[in-house]
C-alpha cells in the first residue's frame, strides 16, 4: 500500500499538471479575441494573462471549496477516507488529460465541466448511479446550449450597434470618442456586477443587489468619463483605423478583467480535489466545504500561469483567428458579451462556462458580417469536443479509479 505521503505528492503533481492544463486551454476566453484583433501580440496576452490569472487567484480566489464541484455528485462518496482519495486524485488525472488532449488539438473546452465529469465517473465507481443528482446534470447540459446562444445575441447586437452609432458615419471617429464613455461605462458596469455577485470576493462582501447596482452605476460612470479623457489623449484621430483604435484600447481593459476573474473561479477546479486529498492526508476526514489556504491557491495560480506560457497560444488562435476575421469592434463586443452572459446566467442560477460564451461571442461577431464570414467546420469541432468533455472525464475517471486501487 502506498503511504500517505505518497498520495499528497501525487496529489500535488496531478493538482499542478490540472492547474496548468486550465491555464492552457482557458487563457483563450480573456485573451483570444484580443489577439485576433491585434490590440495586443500573444506574448503581450500571454504575460498580462499570466500575471492577472496568479492575482485572481490568490486575492480573489475563494478561501473555503466545495468538495465535489457544482453539487452534481452527492458528498455520501466521502465518507470512506480511502475511496475519497483514490477518487480525488483519479478526478484530477482523468479533467487533466482530457484538458491536455482537447489542448493539444488546440479546442477551447470546459475546464469546469471537465472535473464535474471525472467527479461523476468517480461517484459511479464509489457509490453506483444513485449518487449522481441527473437535474443539476441535466442542467449542465443545457448549458452547451445557454452559454454559446446568450453570447452570440450579445455580441451580435452589440456590433450591429456600433456600426449603427458609429462606423458608417462620416466622422466615426468623432462619434467614436463621443460615445465611448458609453460603451467603457457598459463594460464597468459589467465588470463591477461581476466582481460584486460572480467572484468568491463578491459572495464574502454578500452585498444586496440593489446596492451592488448602485455601486455598479456609479462606478461604470465614473470609469466612462476617465476612460473618455484617457482615449482623448492617447488615441491619434490621424490614424487609417482611428475608431478601431478606440475600442482596441477599451478592449485590452475587458480582456484583463475576464483574466482576473478566470483565476479567481477556475482555480477551484485544480484546488478543489487537491483540497480534498490535503484534508484528508491530514485530518483522516473531509465534509462537504474545506477550507483553502493561501499557498495553495498561490499553487494553483502559479499553475495556471504556466500552462498559459507553455501551450496558451494555441487555442487562442482557434478562437481569435479560426472561427472569423475580429477587428477590436467585434472583439470588444465579443468581450462584453462573454462577460455579460456569465454574470446574467448565474445570476438566474444557470450552470454555465465561460469558454462556451466566448466562443459564442466570437460566432455572434461572425455572423454579424455573414453566414460566409464564419468557419463552421472548426464551429462544428469546438461543439463536439464540448459534448463528448463530460462523458470522456468521466470513463477515464472510471478507468484511473479502477488501476488506482490496485495500488492503494
Amino acid at each position: 500500500m502506498i503511504p500517505e505521503y505518497y498520495i499528497l505528492v501525487i496529489g500535488y503533481i496531478f493538482g499542478f499538471y490540472m492547474a496548468w492544463n486550465i491555464g492552457a486551454n482557458d487563457v483563450a476566453n480573456s485573451m483570444a479575441s484580443a489577439v485576433g484583433a491585434k490590440a495586443i501580440t500573444i506574448r503581450q496576452a500571454i504575460f498580462i494573462a499570466g500575471i492577472l490569472n496568479v492575482a485572481g487567484a490568490v486575492f480573489i480566489g475563494s478561501h473555503v471549496t466545495n468538495t465535489i464541484r457544482k453539487g452534481i455528485v452527492s458528498t455520501d462518496i466521502l465518507a470512506d477516507p480511502h475511496v475519497a482519495l483514490i477518487g480525488a486524485l483519479s478526478a484530477l488525472l482523468a479533467a487533466a488529460l482530457w484538458v491536455s488532449f482537447a489542448t493539444w488539438k488546440s479546442l477551447p473546452v470546459s475546464t469546469t465541466h471537465s472535473i464535474v465529469g471525472a467527479m461523476i465517473g468517480f461517484g459511479i465507481m464509489a457509490g453506483g448511479l444513485g449518487v449522481i443528482n441527473w437535474v443539476k446534470l441535466a442542467a449542465v447540459v443545457m448549458s452547451w446550449i445557454i452559454s454559446p446562444v446568450f453570447s452570440l445575441i450579445i455580441s451580435f447586437v452589440m456590433f450591429k450597434a456600433i456600426v449603427k452609432l458609429v462606423m458608417i458615419k462620416q466622422d466615426a471617429f468623432i462619434r467614436a470618442l463621443r460615445l465611448s464613455p458609453v460603451f467603457i461605462g457598459l463594460a464597468a458596469f459589467v465588470v463591477v456586477l461581476s466582481f460584486l455577485f460572480k467572484t468568491p470576493l463578491g459572495k464574502t462582501l454578500s452585498i444586496d443587489n440593489w446596492t451592488a447596482l448602485l455601486v455598479a452605476l456609479i462606478l461604470g460612470g465614473a470609469v466612462g468619463y476617465a476612460g473618455k479623457a484617457a482615449l482623448k489623449r492617447f488615441v491619434d484621430s490621424d490614424e487609417d483605423d482611428g475608431t478601431e483604435q478606440v475600442f482596441r484600447k477599451i478592449q485590452i481593459g475587458t480582456s484583463c478583467y475576464v483574466a482576473l476573474a478566470q483565476g479567481a473561479n477556475d482555480v477551484a477546479n485544480a484546488i478543489g480535489p487537491l483540497a480534498v486529498i490535503y484534508f484528508l492526508v491530514n485530518t483522516g476526514t473531509v465534509g462537504a466545504k474545506v477550507p483553502v489556504p493561501a499557498w495553495l491557491l498561490l499553487f494553483g495560480g502559479i499553475g495556471i500561469a504556466c500552462g498559459i506560457g507553455m501551450a496558451g497560444h494555441r487555442v487562442m488562435e482557434t478562437i481569435g483567428t479560426k472561427i472569423t476575421t475580429l477587428t477590436n469592434t467585434r472583439g470588444f463586443s465579443v468581450d462584453f458579451a462573454a462577460a455579460s452572459t456569465v454574470l446574467l446566467a448565474s445570476k438566474m442560477g444557470l450552470p454555465v462556462s465561460t469558454t462556451h460564451a466566448a466562443v459564442g461571442g466570437v460566432l455572434g461577431v461572425g455572423l454579424a458580417g455573414g453566414i460566409e464570414a464564419v468557419n463552421f467546420r472548426i464551429v462544428f469541432q469546438i461543439m463536439l469536443y464540448w459534448v463528448l468533455t463530460v462523458p470522456a472525464a468521466a470513463i477515464t475517471a472510471m478507468g484511473l479509479f479502477k488501476v488506482l486501487q490496485l495500488f492503494y
